[in-house]
């Protein structure tokens, strides 16, 4: 087992954190580990076991998914459009909460139960923290599956060792933040209440959440072709949602001083500038967050014309290899995704540069879609992982006009000498 793997592993519980699926239990770990009852004997014991749920839980889960279904199966599930779905109504949920709209202590049936767990224990017992943390894991799991395929597909293979080390590295990564956070409740908890800001950030944080609803949404449309929540759409709604804040921001920031002052509107003038920015996406790639909008190759587009990529063959393995051999070249093989975060951001942010874009176009490109719904898609995924060993996305793979390997490139870079290194070494066999 190499350092690099288990560093892999630790990289990618930390990007974990960045999903849509982690920010919604920021304001429930607080409230659960704030509330009197949690507040007990229990101490560091209880958010250790809240830790320990967390890491148990997802190397439990991880490897009983990977065992029944492989990670080809657990990718499939992360993008299956009603997933999608339902994980966007928890969204919407949790924002009314926060709203003020629905009034309840903890937003799911199972966080309920690990609540009346924790109160009817007897003293000194963290049992309700433990479950707290392994329910933490199920509703996080949507959207950190495609990140842990690479661990899950030795599971997959039969070889256990490796893929339980690497999900216990992995979810250590991923629950240590969220542990300090645990802990923060009582450092806060001897420091003077304050009062209207709470509401302002609850209200906050209930617009960023319907913004992730939006995000989820599109995952699901981009699926099944509804053609509707696209890139222009999710920008526009997310405008919307800043312009929002920024009118809350001032009317309650005027209500509360009863006369205008130029510091207090400093938030205001905050969101109005990310408004604006947004509706400059409408016109221009913004590589910050490309990553989290809709692909501009959707399907719908691709099947009306409106967005021709003329130089990629798409979803045809075949076509491209037979190019290949009539022209003499290598083919850069892109394995992706409609729902794959990572692969927006490469397309954003390294493969519109000029001198990247300079070295792809010696080859025949191909772009392999794994995570549509339907046997084609299935058939892509399959090919990836027994050809390539894994289901991770992005991969990137050259080859020759027979389908031999020259070289293989996983995940994303923010170095783009370090992928024209690769392509380059790839095209020369060095």
């Amino acid at each position: 087992m190499s350092s690099g793997f288990l560093w892999l592993a630790a990289s990618t519980g930390l990007i974990s954190l960045l999903t849509p699926c982690v920010f919604p239990m920021v304001p429930v770990t607080l409230a659960y580990f704030s509330s009197p009852q949690h507040r007990s004997a229990s101490g560091l014991r209880g958010v250790a076991l809240f830790g320990l749920g967390i890491v148990g839980t997802f190397t439990v889960l991880g490897l009983v998914l990977a065992a029944l279904f492989g990670a080809a199966g657990l990718n499939r599930f992360a993008a299956d459009p009603w997933v999608n779905i339902a994980l966007a109504t928890v969204f919407v949920v949790f924002a009314a909460n926060l709203f003020g709209w629905l009034e309840f202590s903890l937003p799911w049936r199972v966080l309920t139960v690990a609540d009346r767990a924790a109160r009817e224990a007897p003293e000194g017992s963290s049992l309700g923290a433990l479950i707290m943390g392994a329910t933490f894991t199920l509703t996080s799991v949507t959207c950190t599956a495609p990140l842990v395929g690479t661990l899950l597909v030795l599971a997959a293979q039969g070889s256990w060792l490796t893929p339980v080390v690497g999900m216990v590295v992995y979810s250590t990564a991923f629950a240590l933040p969220f542990v300090l956070l645990a802990l923060s409740p009582r450092l806060i908890a001897r420091l003077p209440r304050s009062g209207e800001w709470i509401h302002t950030l609850r209200v906050l944080i209930g617009l960023l959440e319907v913004g992730a609803a939006i995000k989820f949404v599109s995952n699901a449309d981009v699926v099944l072709n509804w053609g509707v929540f696209i890139r222009q759409t999710v920008l526009i709604l997310w405008m919307m949602l800043a312009l929002i804040a920024a009118g809350y921001l001032g009317f309650s920031g005027i209500r509360k001083r009863r006369q205008f002052r130029l510091g207090s509107m400093l938030p205001v003038f905050i969101a109005l500038w990310i408004a604006f920015w947004l509706w400059t996406g409408l016109a221009t790639p913004l590589p910050q967050i490309e990553a989290f909008l809709p692909p501009r190759s959707h399907p719908v587009a691709i099947k009306s014309g409106s967005f021709p990529p003329s130089e990629w063959t798409l979803n045809n393995y075949d076509a491209a290899l037979s190019l290949a051999r009539r022209t003499g070249k290598l083919v850069f093989v892109d394995f992706t995704g409609y729902t794959c975060t990572n692969c927006r951001w490469m397309e954003a942010n390294i493969f519109n540069r000029p001198d990247v874009g300079a070295q792809l176009g010696q080859f025949v490109l191909a772009r392999l879609y794994t995570d549509g719904d339907g046997p084609i898609y299935e058939r892509q995924q399959e090919f990836q992982e027994k050809t390539f060993g894994t289901v991770a996305l992005p991969l990137y793979a050259v080859v020759d006009g027979n389908g031999k390997i020259r070289g293989t490139f996983t995940g994303l870079t923010r170095d783009p000498a370090e992928f024209i290194a690769f392509l380059r070494r790839a095209s020369t066999g060095a």
